[in-house]
């Protein structure tokens, strides 16, 4: 039987996100999703006057292909998705994954040249050059790991990213306007007392635009005014392994000290490139209905309470200079259950345990946003 979330999804997805237009072209990407969703969506994009390209992955294949990949081959991969990209106005990608760890024994060494020659390259076409959106799917796999049933993740999963985001986007309006006007901003907390400034760096507020869920203003630190040291304390996966218990110490804006439960991945990871220990985003989240980890970025990133703080490649719309084959968001949350804790701008208090008290910003809390 026909579920008509599909269509409710894909319709934001087209209407709202990549606001597609009659006679462009619309770029379908599927890992690991079922069929339905597919065809709900090409449905869609011709029903806005589109043409659509579809695109249907593996999380298995991919990990063959970059396991046993050489220099030569992952190459030619990407020169030729960055020519497809390059012809297309926008970019739909729906993720799946039945196993979460499914790249977690790749070696980093072919994660890297993955990385260099296909996916970094392919990012910095799509970004910046359509209308895009990414989002994942609800596999049984996510619902394990947000500890709820297939059902109840998938009643949970269309209610979060179907809400209302055109009220979401004017809540947000004073924030972008109060961090355009910053400096400094410092954040306190469990194990973090943190320093940087994000003065003449641009803001952009996300709502549904570029993510699915979505729910944060974003911008980036000055490269090398961070300083301090930060605790995350969610659980984050990256390159197919999970990490736990982060702790970063920065000087002069970058990374002097990395630990973890694998400290010696970490750190890898974070010699990847010289960018990969300087931070590329700063973020600030308030999706009402996400509020509990669940080892999935696109979530994660969102939880209301909390901001993430991104070692690697900054983004175009608010660059710092940053240049990195890595890019990864690592999430703290400060509401009163997970230790809580402060945000400043210039010396102002702007968020406590993960509830804005500045006036003009209490339109973000979860109970205006539901």
């Amino acid at each position: 039987m026909h579920d008509p979330r599909l269509d409710e999804l894909a319709n934001v997805l087209t209407t709202h996100s990549t606001k597609v237009q009659p006679g462009e072209f619309v770029l379908i990407e599927g890992i690991d999703i079922p069929q339905e969703m597919v065809i709900a969506l090409i449905r869609s994009v011709r029903s806005a006057g589109g043409i659509p390209l579809v695109e249907l992955k593996q999380n298995r294949i991919q990990r063959e292909i970059i396991l046993g990949g050489d220099d030569a081959g992952i190459k030619l991969i990407g020169e030729y998705e960055i020519y497809r990209m390059k012809k297309v106005q926008a970019y739909i990608g729906i993720r799946g994954s039945h196993n979460i760890t499914e790249m977690s024994d790749v070696p980093s060494e072919a994660l890297q040249r993955y990385q260099k020659h296909w996916s970094r390259p392919l990012n910095d076409i799509r970004v910046p050059q359509t209308k895009w959106v990414v989002l994942r799917w609800p596999h049984p796999a996510m619902a394990q790991q947000a500890k709820m049933s297939t059902e109840a993740f998938e009643d949970y999963y269309f209610d979060v990213c179907t809400l209302d985001y055109s009220r979401m986007e004017q809540a947000m309006v004073p924030l972008k306007s109060l961090m355009e006007e910053t400096d400094e901003v410092h954040i306190v907390g469990e194990d973090t007392d943190l320093r940087f400034s994000i003065k003449d760096i641009s803001v952009i507020p996300c709502a549904g635009e570029y993510n699915i869920p979505d729910g944060e203003c974003f911008t980036s630190p000055v490269r090398d005014s961070v300083n301090g040291t930060i605790h995350f304390n969610t659980p984050t996966i990256y390159q197919g392994t999970t990490f736990t218990d982060i702790r970063l110490r920065f000087e002069g804006g970058k990374i002097v000290e990395a630990s973890a439960n694998n400290t010696e991945r970490l750190n890898a990871i974070l010699d990847t490139d010289e960018g990969a220990r300087y931070i590329g985003e700063f973020a600030i989240a308030f999706n009402p209905y996400i509020i509990n980890p669940m080892l999935d970025i696109l979530f994660d990133e969102k939880i209301a309470g909390s901001f993430h703080f991104t070692p690697g490649q900054a983004y175009e719309e608010a660059d710092n200079g940053n240049r990195s084959a890595v890019h990864w968001d690592m999430v703290m949350i400060q509401t009163p259950e997970h230790g809580g804790g402060e945000m400043f701008f210039d010396g102002n208090l702007i968020r406590k345990d993960g509830q804005f008290v500045h006036p003009a910003l209490k339109g973000l809390n979860p109970e205006n946003l539901r």
